[in-house]
């Protein structure tokens, strides 16, 4: 039997990267999966491409830094299956930059969606989560909650704020059968990192800096949501999974 099969799974910033992944991921093992990102064309790809290969998902556009996109995404799963098995909070944004330099505007922005967006998200589809009886909430940090590098400290800032977000409704949610983990990538190869990837010498310190001396790939970071997500983590929540090649081992 597949390890999600009769679940609903749903899947923020799931156009591209690690959120494309984990939408297959979850499909391929039988969830039925909302496939949701601000890029609604991008969203209809995955979403095409899981029913194609069998699967089944639905694609919705939803900004997470918008609350009415948010109402609406939950209102429509509400309506739909009126439950949520798995949430996987994993829209994310970066600015890069110097912090001295960093605008107000390029705070705002980077902080609505990596942290008000996965607060809203994680609030609004409590009650969803609570109808399933087993849910998995997975809030999608990174090892730069717990690692410092140039012109990423905004970043690292709001993926720390994500990390201590999820301890606490570890313990909030718990009394209603929902598990929250952290999961939390080293470099991989996506289109957020793409920038950082064109520099030789950046990409080469940063692989020097992971122990296993290369970067990561969405499907890696899939296959730990899915443990996070499955009934073979029933016994784990408040947890930060690193899945970054032993970058957090390093000195």
């Amino acid at each position: 039997m597949k390890r999600l099969e009769g679940r609903v799974a749903l899947v923020t910033g799931a156009g591209s990267g690690i959120g494309r992944a984990t939408a297959h991921a979850f499909a391929a093992e039988g969830a039925y999966v909302y496939v949701t990102d601000v890029d609604g064309a991008a969203a209809e790809a995955v979403a095409a491409d899981i029913v194609k290969a069998g699967s089944s998902a639905r694609a919705l556009t939803a900004d997470v830094s918008r609350g009415q996109d948010v109402t609406a995404m939950f209102r429509t799963v509400q309506a739909t299956h009126g439950k949520l098995d798995v949430l996987a909070n994993n829209a994310g944004l970066n600015v890069r930059g110097d912090f001295r330099h960093l605008s107000d505007a390029d705070w705002v922005k980077i902080r609505e969606v990596n942290l008000d967006g996965v607060v809203r998200v994680a609030r609004d589809g409590f009650s969803l989560l609570q109808a399933s009886g087993r849910g998995s909430l997975i809030n999608v940090a990174s090892i730069m909650a717990h690692r410092g590098l140039r012109q990423l400290t905004a970043y690292s800032a709001t993926k720390g704020a994500v990390t201590a977000l999820t301890r606490g409704l570890a313990v909030e949610y718990a009394p209603f059968g929902i598990r929250v983990n952290a999961l939390c990538p080293g470099f991989v190869e996506t289109a957020l990192t793409e920038r950082v990837l064109r520099m030789p010498a950046l990409q080469k310190a940063l692989v020097d800096s992971t122990a296993l001396r290369r970067l990561g790939q969405p499907e890696e970071i899939a296959n730990a949501a899915l443990f996070l997500a499955s009934d073979e983590a029933s016994y784990v929540t408040g947890a930060e999974l690193a899945v970054d090649g032993g970058m957090g081992a390093m000195l």
